[in-house]
């Protein structure tokens, strides 16, 4: 079965490449064969411009939370090994707060639709019966249809250095971002005579979550990872610049 045909998504999928289509032939002059790639992080930018109210409220959650770490601290210490007590305390705190803990999670969940276009729409040459030409677009003579992984293992390999400078790129922005989440944001410690069930496992999940779009990225189209890539600097900067103006 044919995703592209569905009703509804087609329409989407045909929007999306419409409009990466335009914004292509608007660069041309300006970046020739580079157009189209140029043309998806002109929409990365774009959508993360529209994005920053809710940046904004990432980061006022991520101050509340800094703010009541040591109340939260004192709730885990009171729970002990009793994480649904604690669960349910730290639930009754936020409310009482007015903290949204879901708030972080809100830029991410709203970009997942656009990466998952930019996937459909570079992996599929055609789109509800519609020749899809943007799979004709490159950059530096790779597709961008084609992943860093296709690349590497392919006749392709001799342009590798492109895909691998911008998961290089992907992989700092990361755990730049992530260090600068870790300070602003400190795991609590807890009480040296209380033992959290599974803390270990979780820290280590935390450590390396944040490298999952890394891995996408090395598997997904060109054109997917080239928005992953622009989305994760502009978060560096974006946070670092908001973490001091926002109050």
């Amino acid at each position: 079965m044919d995703i592209t045909t569905l009703p509804g998504l087609s329409a989407v999928l045909h929007a999306g490449a419409d409009l990466v289509a335009v914004l292509t032939d608007a660069l041309t002059p300006v970046a020739g064969p580079a157009a189209a790639a140029l043309a998806v992080v002109v929409l990365t930018l774009a959508v993360r411009v529209l994005l920053v109210p809710l940046s904004v409220l990432q980061v006022r959650a991520e101050r509340d939370r800094r703010r009541l770490a040591p109340r939260i601290a004192e709730l885990r210490r009171r729970a002990g090994r009793d994480t649904a007590r604690f669960q349910r305390s730290l639930q009754e705190l936020y409310t009482a707060e007015r903290v949204a803990p879901l708030a972080g999670c809100l830029p991410v969940l709203a970009q997942a639709p656009v990466v998952s276009l930019l996937y459909t729409v570079f992996t599929h040459a055609s789109i509800d019966g519609t020749v899809n030409t943007l799979l004709r677009a490159s950059l530096a003579g790779i597709p961008l249809a084609q992943s860093a992984v296709a690349v590497l293992t392919s006749p392709l390999w001799v342009h590798g250095w492109l895909v691998l400078v911008l998961l290089a790129v992907l992989v700092v922005a990361v755990e730049h971002t992530r260090r600068a989440q870790q300070h602003w944001n400190p795991a609590p410690v807890p009480a040296p005579d209380v033992t959290v069930p599974g803390a270990a496992v979780t820290a280590g999940i935390a450590r390396w979550v944040p490298f999952v779009s890394v891995v996408f990225a090395a598997v997904a189209p060109l054109a997917a990872a080239l928005y992953l890539v622009t989305s994760a600097v502009w978060t560096l900067a974006e946070r670092a610049v908001l973490r001091r103006l926002v109050r």
